[in-house]
């Protein structure tokens, strides 16, 4: 059951719904890291304009996320390996 919600990005309401409790929290987080970023460019930048701020936000938001799923994708291979080393390992004794 979707719930309404209303969250507020860069001083702007925004109504949207979350599907579920842990999607609501999910997005409240967002929004808040979001505006903490924000704030920091505000202080940062103040003679840019608010939309390249949100641009230097989405940027780094997105290099967070593509280096979080690299790092996601070397710690599954080396999980992987070292399932097959234990296997090995284990197969050894079953010989």
């Amino acid at each position: 059951m979707d719930q309404n919600i209303t969250l507020s990005i860069a001083g702007k309401l925004y109504p949207l719904k979350a599907s579920s409790p842990e999607t609501e929290q999910v997005m409240r987080l967002a929004a808040e890291s979001i505006n903490a970023m924000l704030d920091k460019y505000n202080a940062k930048f103040p003679d840019r304009n608010p939309d390249e701020k949100m641009a230097f936000v989405a940027l780094q938001q997105t290099v967070s996320r593509i280096s979080a799923e690299r790092k996601l994708v070397a710690l599954n291979a080396k999980l992987d390996s070292l399932e097959k080393e234990l296997g090995d390992y284990l197969a050894e004794f079953e010989e």
